[in-house]
């Protein structure tokens, strides 16, 4: 409404003049509340929008977009996107790729997405489309969303699956290995055992004696083997005792170096801590030399190997991330080369039995696979970082222990003393086994009684009560195990000495492989001294 004063004819008048407005405040309203709808819509996304028109100048943009790029609201009006671009592209990979094809975008009229890789680690998922007013191009519409959790949770869902895989796969090859271990065992033991005895017999210049010495050496090569997959497989008996690490790879110290040449620079460099684990000693050489053989030959001339320890604790969040992980303290070995490293599809073989990329001759295939059982047997885990080019660390991780390693004490001197015709009664469900068995303990000056079953075993153990000295029995047989024979035969006769055998190892003597305390053991195929020795010391104990 407006009032203005006017005359007529000489005499004043008041016009008023009204207008209605009410379609226009209607309209005004209506277009603020669009407005304000629009600005709810926006900032509810949880994506960054961005509009710019024609000139490259910001329509809108929402407080999302500000937050994840990091600029300040009272900036952002007052630019265009190509100084924008200039201001943020320093947080992503390869910026001057990024922002060439910002620009190649902004000049289509297409829709365009990709994915923009921050150095942070950050993901943002990247959508752009033209904007069209009345069929004619206005300006273009950006969209980012942050795609790192999700990114990161898919990529943590993926390594669990693999390492599921992985494990299953190794479980299934290590059960498939521990019983082709067995039943070769149990072979070899016939065949060691006969060419023992007939190299006993036999003089040193007799023509077959060198024929002979080399079945022998080649069936202690296959035995060889057969031990390191029954460590792969974790069925290889062991004698666990509390160890300080630190001083048991000192002691090994100067026969890595012989393993490794002069070429190669050993540097080692334990950590003040003290660092006890519950393994076999035997076992900590088998891993450090299959290690330091295997850098040797990844350096293959001149280079550098370096080994050290220290104690590192694992919390949940970490073992979540990774399937073969389990919280708590642990002493970490590490061994490392600057050797020629190992790609992703190489890294992913590494510990399967018979995998080498060795020559022809030139390795078994089976070293790795060794340190995968005897780390799984210890209840540890390793973790392999390698890059082609840039060498290999192998970082094996085992249960810390509290308590303090005894000292060391001398190992008794293996006696290869015959028997005094001592009583055995031997029990083996194999007959090739068992006769090998009787003429052997016989050579060595040993009465015997055989046995193929358990039941007769007990009928001779009966009969011959007062006499037999010492049982020397399978573990896995029909009828009963050998512990169970065992057992029964000691009511019969309570004083007798035992010393099982087998070729393997199962929970029927162990739980997860390991020999308890009061058991005397000997793993088949074994040597003729090597039984004397163990039979001469078992006799000996009061």
């Amino acid at each position: 409404m407006s009032a203005s004063v006017i005359e007529l004819n000489g005499v004043p008048h008041v016009l008023n003049i009204t207008r209605d407005i009410t379609e226009r405040k209607q309209i005004a309203e209506s277009l603020l509340e669009s407005e304000s709808q629009l600005r709810a819509i926006l900032e509810s996304s949880w994506e960054g929008i961005l509009a710019v028109d024609n000139e490259g100048r910001v329509i809108k943009a929402n407080s999302t977009f500000f937050d994840m790029w990091g600029i300040p609201k009272s900036v952002v009006s007052t630019l265009k996107v190509n100084v924008l671009v200039d201001a943020v592209k320093h947080q992503v990979e390869n910026p001057e790729v990024a922002t060439a094809t910002i620009n190649e975008i902004s000049k289509s009229e297409l829709p365009s997405n990709g994915i923009l890789l921050f150095k942070d680690g950050r993901r943002f998922e990247r959508f752009s489309a033209p904007l069209f007013s009345k069929g004619r191009l206005v300006g273009r519409l950006w969209t980012f969303l942050d795609i790192t959790e999700k990114y990161q949770a898919e990529e943590t869902k993926a390594r669990l699956e693999a390492q599921l895989q992985q494990s299953q796969k190794m479980e299934s090859v290590g059960r498939l290995a521990g019983g082709v271990a067995h039943d070769f065992n149990n072979m070899l033991s016939v065949i060691l055992g006969h060419t023992e005895i007939a190299l006993e017999k036999l003089e040193a210049n007799h023509p077959l004696h060198s024929s002979l010495q080399e079945i022998y050496k080649a069936g202690e090569r296959s035995a060889e083997i057969t031990r390191q997959l029954l460590a792969f497989a974790r069925k290889q008996v062991i004698q666990p005792q509390m160890l300080d690490l630190d001083k048991t790879v000192e002691n090994m110290l100067s026969l890595l170096r012989r393993l490794i040449g002069e070429d190669i620079e050993l540097y080692w460099h334990p950590s003040h801590e003290p660092k006890s684990v519950k393994m076999d000693p035997s076992q900590v050489d088998q891993i450090m030399a299959n290690l330091v053989v295997n850098a040797r030959d990844a350096i293959g001339g001149i280079g550098k190997l370096t080994i050290e320890t220290g104690i590192v604790t694992f919390d949940q969040e970490y073992c979540d991330a990774h399937a073969e992980a389990r919280p708590g303290e642990f002493v970490m070995l590490a061994i490392s080369d600057d050797g020629i490293g190992m790609d992703k599809e190489l890294l992913e073989k590494i510990f399967e039995p018979f995998f080498t990329t060795k020559g022809l001759g030139q390795g078994t295939g089976l070293g790795l696979a060794t340190v995968f059982g005897i780390v799984k047997q210890n209840e540890g885990f390793l973790n392999v970082y390698s890059e082609l080019g840039e060498g290999t660390t192998f970082k094996i991780y085992l249960p810390r222990q509290t308590s303090e390693p005894p000292r060391e004490l001398g190992r008794f001197k293996e006696s290869i003393s015959k028997g005094n015709h001592e009583l055995i009664l031997v029990v083996e469900d194999e007959v090739a086994i068992m006769e090998m068995s009787k003429e052997t303990l016989e050579t060595l000056g040993y009465n015997v009684l055989g046995a193929i079953t358990p039941n007769q075993a007990l009928e001779l153990a009966y009969q011959n009560a007062g006499e037999i000295k010492l049982l020397l029995t399978d573990v896995v047989m029909p009828e009963m195990n050998g512990r169970e024979l065992a057992s029964q035969i000691q009511e019969i006769i309570p004083n007798i000495k035992i010393l099982f055998m087998s070729g393997y190892t199962t929970d029927v003597i162990s739980h997860r492989g390991i020999l308890e305390a009061d058991m005397n053991f000997i793993q088949k195929p074994f040597a003729r001294k090597e039984l004397a020795a163990q039979l001469r010391t078992i006799l000996n104990q009061d």
